[in-house]
C-alpha cells in the first residue's frame, strides 16, 4: 500500500514534487447542502434511497462528482420534515473534482457519516502534471490522508501498470542546475 498525503487533496494523495496547497478536501464540510441533477430519478422511500441515473452531477461545497448512476442513501430527520444524506454510491465513469485535482475511477463511495471517499477500479489521480494510478483509493476528509492500493490487493488489474502495482509520475521543480555534471572517466 502506498500512502501519499496531499495528492487529491485527493486526493489526492507527500511525495516529492507535490505542492503543499493540495489539501483542498481536508476538513471538507460534509454538512453543506448536496445538489444533484440527473436525467432520471427513482425514489425508493421504503429503502430510504434515491437512484439518480443518466449524466449525474453532484455538487457539495468545493467537491464535484459526476457519473452515470448515483444511489443516495438517506435517513429521515427526527422531525420527519427533511432527510439526511448518509452515503452516495456512484458507478460508471466516475469523476471526482476538487480545486486543482481530479480523480477518475469505475466506482466511488462517498460516506458522509464516516467522512471518507473511496474510489475503486482503474483509479487515475491527476494534479497538474502529476499522475497516479491504482486500483483503490481511500481518502479521509478529516486528516487529508489518502492511500492508494494496486490490483494485487484485490482490485482489478491496472491498465498500463505491471503486476498490479501503484504507478505514478511526479514533476520535479527546476532547481537551476539544468546541466548535469559528468562523472569523471575511469583512468586506464
Amino acid at each position: 500500500m502506498t500512502r501519499l498525503v496531499p495528492f487529491l487533496s485527493l486526493l489526492l494523495l507527500g511525495a516529492s514534487g507535490m505542492p503543499a496547497h493540495a489539501q483542498s478536501l481536508k476538513n471538507h464540510d460534509t454538512r453543506a447542502p448536496v445538489d444533484v441533477e440527473a436525467d432520471r430519478i427513482e425514489v425508493q422511500d421504503r429503502a430510504d434511497r434515491a437512484i439518480f441515473s443518466g449524466n449525474v452531477r453532484v455538487r457539495q461545497s468545493g467537491l464535484a462528482l459526476d457519473s452515470q448512476r448515483v444511489t443516495v442513501a438517506y435517513a429521515d430527520t427526527a422531525s420527519g420534515s427533511s432527510i439526511q444524506i448518509r452515503r452516495l454510491d456512484a458507478a460508471g465513469g466516475v469523476v471526482v473534482r476538487s480545486r486543482g485535482e481530479t480523480a477518475r475511477g469505475d466506482f466511488a463511495i462517498y460516506d458522509l457519516d464516516r467522512r471518507q471517499i473511496t474510489m475503486l477500479g482503474n483509479v487515475i489521480l491527476d494534479q497538474g502534471a502529476n499522475h497516479l494510478r491504482g486500483a483503490r483509493l481511500v481518502y479521509d476528509l478529516d486528516s487529508g490522508r489518502a492511500s492508494v492500493d494496486g490490483a494485487a490487493t484485490g482490485g482489478p488489474r491496472i491498465e498500463g501498470g505491471t503486476g498490479g502495482r501503484v504507478t505514478g509520475r511526479f514533476t520535479v521543480p527546476d532547481r537551476g542546475n539544468a546541466t548535469p555534471t559528468p562523472a569523471p572517466s575511469p583512468q586506464p
